[in-house]
């Protein structure tokens, strides 16, 4: 899950986000009145062109954590 890199000399671990499911990304909604779910980005033709080969993975990528609210009141 993680892609060691060597950047003089030293290693850094650089998390992959290249098979993230897009339902837990906080992105992640309503796109349409018919209730259609999508992403609500809108990515260049660049962008899209690695996602859809798997070259790499969502830039955009953010893990939605709905009971973050809910830890910090209690």
């Amino acid at each position: 899950m993680y892609d060691n890199k060597e950047i003089k000399g030293k290693t850094q671990k650089k998390a992959a986000k290249k098979n993230t499911p897009c339902e837990t990304c906080v992105y992640y909604d309503v796109i349409d009145e018919d209730g259609t779910l999508g992403c609500t980005i809108d990515f260049d033709e660049d962008e899209m062109y690695s996602l859809r080969t798997g070259k790499s993975g969502c830039p955009y990528y953010k893990f939605y954590n709905e009971y973050k609210s809910v830890q910090r009141q209690n």
